[in-house]
């Protein structure tokens, strides 16, 4: 029978919702100090076996079939027969952004949910490498790690940490290729204007914004947080502000890095012609910083066709990103996740990866664009992301995910890797 007719079949003829919800309760039981409880989950472990062996008994591939049914919901299995019958491979590396992919403060409370950890564990027992992808640092990062997927996997060997969005890499037992530092590799004039940028964020600030912002604890990229709840009215007043004087403080770094290197006379534009050709520049990058700096009335009139070369030169390797009510940040477009992701892959030894990139922003869109025009991964992202990103998967394989429910694309990929061992 074709593969399509047997999962017809599956759904059909068996209770899997049942089943997936013995599963679930068998994987997710916390440890308790409890005789009843646990009496209770062996029991419930005794009906999962018997319900699968059912399974098992009726299809020539009855473990694969079994697995799948008490994993992955019938629409889930559906999507990973298309997805297998079109790239025909499995995933062989998880790319995972962290902050409303992975978790979501609307939708979890802002933790990993135990079915989404306990999921990732059998992808890695399967030898399915790991890679967390994520802009935030690199202690945050360990440290919910750890505590979510445990120290074993973590310093496992195939679990690797891009961090920074790519500032940083952390690949725990690989001697010397445990921890790359991308930023050092940077020429040293853009390492100048970041160093200028940090030193002075805080200490210049005005005092509202000393006030209402926090400078995240990076390596490299410069970063305000609000001091408010993330999404609220407050963080969104702060971080448009801190935009705006970020892109500021950017400017005034890169023209003394101008006027004390080896400049051609475009140099000589005094500190106001600087600043004004800065926001003229981001706000052409970008619509929503462009929204902000008019909002803020702080929109230059000017053509940013016409800026200056060695202006230009500088601005161009430079990323002024914004995260609504959420984070203004300045970063390297030269050390972005792509360049983490392949540094990580090199490290854990994927020669040949075909990735699964979950993710809701503009830094995990170019990974997924990255994997689609290498033709080496599939790419999700919750409903809420950006909307280039969103609108990058659903013109590829529509793997859109509720809020909090990363989950579910991890079933359905889970499905796609026991179909593909069929072949």
């Amino acid at each position: 029978m074709e593969r399509y007719d047997l999962v017809y079949q599956l759904y059909d003829e068996y209770d899997t919702k049942t089943l997936r919800e013995f599963q679930e309760f068998v994987d997710v039981f916390p440890a308790v100090d409890s005789r009843v409880a646990l009496e209770h989950w062996q029991g419930a472990t005794e009906e999962l076996e018997e319900r699968k062996d059912e399974i098992r008994s009726s299809f020539a591939a009855g473990e694969t079939f079994a697995e799948i049914a008490a994993r992955a919901t019938r629409d889930q299995a559906f999507t990973a027969l298309d997805l297998e019958a079109k790239y025909g491979r499995a995933v062989n590396v998880l790319v995972l952004d962290v902050d409303e992919t992975l978790r979501s403060a609307g939708g979890t409370d802002n933790e990993i949910p135990r079915e989404t950890l306990h999921l990732l564990t059998e992808f890695y027992d399967a030898g399915v490498p790991i890679v967390i992808c994520t802009g935030q640092t690199l202690e945050n990062v360990k440290g919910f790690a750890i505590q979510g997927l445990g120290s074993e996997i973590v310093h496992s060997g195939d679990l690797s940490i891009v961090y920074e969005a790519g500032t940083g890499v952390f690949t725990p037992g690989h001697g010397a290729d445990t921890k790359q530092l991308l930023y050092e590799d940077l020429e040293e004039e853009i390492r100048t204007v970041f160093d200028d940028v940090r030193s002075r964020v805080l200490p210049e600030a005005p005092e509202d914004l000393r006030r209402g912002c926090h400078l995240q604890g990076n390596e490299f990229n410069v970063t305000m947080k609000p001091n408010y709840e993330t999404g609220s009215a407050d963080a969104r007043e702060i971080i448009d502000e801190a935009l705006v004087y970020l892109i500021d403080l950017l400017a005034d770094a890169v023209g003394d890095a101008l006027e004390n290197g080896d400049g051609d006379g475009e140099s000589a534009l005094d500190d106001e012609t600087i600043t004004d050709w800065t926001r003229a520049f981001y706000a052409a990058q970008d619509p929503e910083i462009r929204a902000v700096l008019e909002s803020e009335g702080s929109y230059p009139d000017l053509d940013d066709d016409t800026i200056p070369d060695a202006l230009a030169a500088v601005l161009e390797r430079i990323d002024v990103a914004y995260y609504e009510a959420d984070a203004a940040e300045i970063g390297s477009l030269e050390l972005n996740k792509v360049v983490g992701v392949e540094r990580a892959l090199d490290v854990l030894g994927v020669d040949d990866p075909f990735a699964l990139v979950m993710g809701d922003s503009k830094s995990d869109l170019r990974v997924m664009q990255w994997v689609a025009e290498n033709d080496a991964g599939i790419a999700a992202a919750p409903e809420h992301a950006s909307q280039d990103t969103l609108e990058h998967v659903l013109e590829t394989d529509e793997l859109v995910f509720d809020r909090g429910k990363s989950v579910d694309v991890l079933r359905t990929v889970y499905a796609l890797n026991r179909l593909a061992r069929l072949s």
